[in-house]
């Protein structure tokens, strides 16, 4: 997928959520402090820890997590569907 720009706070609190960062760089928020995730590496985000990803220009990344995920943000969309409309 492409990312550009900032997603919600949200957590996952059944599941760990895997960034794999195909080309450029994503950075993802923690409670303490934040994560800068460059092409060629990866990130795991556990279980039910808050977590906000960004990125200032383009940034192809491989999420891993299941087919339908709920982020808990607030929201009453499923993750995919914010998903759609965050780039």
């Amino acid at each position: 997928m492409k990312i550009q720009g900032e997603y919600i706070w949200h957590n996952h609190p059944d599941t760990d959520e895997v960034f794999i960062v195909l080309e450029g760089k994503l950075t993802i928020e923690l409670p303490d402090g934040n994560v800068e995730v460059n092409s060629g590496e990866l990130f795991v985000v556990p279980r039910g820890i808050r977590h906000k990803p960004s990125a200032a220009s383009e940034c192809k990344v491989m999420l891993i997590e299941p087919e339908i995920v709920v982020s808990e943000g607030g929201t009453t969309k499923t993750y995919a569907e914010e998903m759609d409309t965050w780039i």
